[in-house]
């Protein structure tokens, strides 16, 4: 993979060179149970708990609220399902947006086919929930909102601090889905007022088939495993002991790397959106225009495929996305970009690039010299006019 121009962080991240090298020695030395009780599982349980500590500070969360998973859809799953059934006897209504990722929505769908009901809310022109729309739609029956951090495809940033203060007046469940944002942007959980927060390690140069669940408190929710009784009876299952020590030790590194790269990729993210712009006719920007994490640029490219895109970046060199990595494979436009007014034919041009702490900008420049020629060339090519 020499010399490419790796530009789909929202997808995954490449793991951390300290992360690998933190991970390496519970593979090979200290790859005993953390649930038995001689010095070999005694040393993988510190493990855990030193990395359960890390994450903790990342978020400004107390340890014993941080619970191990194998991923962000795994506890998006458990916020909605356990929350749901832990709390049917009050109430059957959930609320979410329509933007969220299809690891809320599928367990949505799957909700509403056991009796519970969901509202979905709209969002404007740059994928924002209104706040008030939330307010409005409480009734006495809901018992959870769920509502994500950054959209994982336009990179939208919602007011979830304003939610947060909405939820928390009427009693009820606030889960946040900060998958895109944990160690990428600011991810504080009390200045958030969330009672649950979901995040995966792959998003942030960790390993993939690891990640957490926040869990506030004295918050009660059904557990989505049963089985053993790790992580405190609430997720039975041997623990992934390297994957959650990569995991720590990528909130550790992202303390101190994630405030300068957010600076960088704010930068290049600009220089890229008004190269793109002026370069290209008949292009938009989806998404708020400054209301968005540093990273992403989501376009579409009027009368030619995001497919026909892909192909052609790749062939120089330049990996990037059409929307959502869980959902490139479908021939459907993207539920985002239709949920932005985005008319269909539009929604079939669309191109994610999405960066990371090691971009440079003479990536960025190269990528502005192939991709209008790209364009030009797809364009007299495609049947769209």
């Amino acid at each position: 993979m020499e010399n490419l121009i790796y530009l789909d962080h929202a997808a995954t991240t490449p793991v951390h060179p300290k992360v690998r090298q933190a991970m390496t020695i519970y593979f090979t030395d200290y790859y005993g149970n953390p649930e038995t009780l001689y010095s070999a599982g005694i040393v993988a349980r510190e493990a855990i708990e030193d990395a359960r500590g890390k994450v903790a500070a990342l978020i400004n969360c107390d340890p014993s609220e941080i619970v191990f998973t194998s991923g962000g859809t795994e506890s998006d799953n458990w916020a909605l399902k356990g929350t749901a059934f832990a709390h049917q006897k009050k109430g059957n209504h959930i609320i979410v947006s329509q933007i969220e990722h299809h690891a809320i929505l599928e367990p949505c769908h799957f909700l509403e086919k056991h009796g519970f009901e969901v509202t979905y809310l709209p969002v404007d022109s740059g994928g924002l929930v209104n706040p008030d729309d939330v307010k409005k739609a409480i009734t006495p029956k809901t018992i959870l909102v769920s509502i994500m951090h950054a959209n994982n495809e336009v990179g939208v940033i919602e007011p979830i601090e304003e939610i947060g203060k909405i939820t928390k007046a009427a009693n009820v469940s606030f889960h946040v889905d900060a998958v895109q944002t944990v160690g990428n942007y600011p991810v504080d959980v009390k200045r958030l007022g969330c009672d649950m927060l979901s995040a995966s390690a792959h998003k942030l140069y960790g390993p993939k088939g690891v990640g957490f669940l926040y869990i506030r408190k004295g918050l009660r929710i059904e557990p989505l495993l049963h089985g053993g009784g790790q992580e405190g009876k609430k997720r039975g299952s041997t623990h992934n002991v390297a994957g959650i020590v990569g995991l720590g030790k990528a909130c550790e590194i992202a303390m101190t790397e994630m405030p300068p790269a957010m600076e960088s990729e704010s930068v290049l993210r600009d220089k890229l959106i008004k190269g793109v712009l002026e370069r290209i006719p008949i292009t938009r920007l989806n998404g708020h225009p400054t209301r968005r994490l540093p990273n992403n640029v989501n376009m579409c490219v009027e009368k030619i495929e995001g497919e026909a895109m892909l192909l052609c970046l790749d062939m120089n060199r330049i990996c990037c996305s059409s929307g959502s990595a869980c959902t490139t494979g479908s021939l459907e436009p993207s539920h985002v970009l239709l949920a932005l007014g985005i008319p269909v034919e539009i929604a079939h041009g669309s191109i994610r690039f999405t960066l990371g702490r090691t971009t440079s900008e003479e990536q960025i420049n190269y990528v502005l010299d192939v991709f209008p020629g790209i364009v030009e060339r797809l364009r007299r090519m495609s049947p769209i006019k």
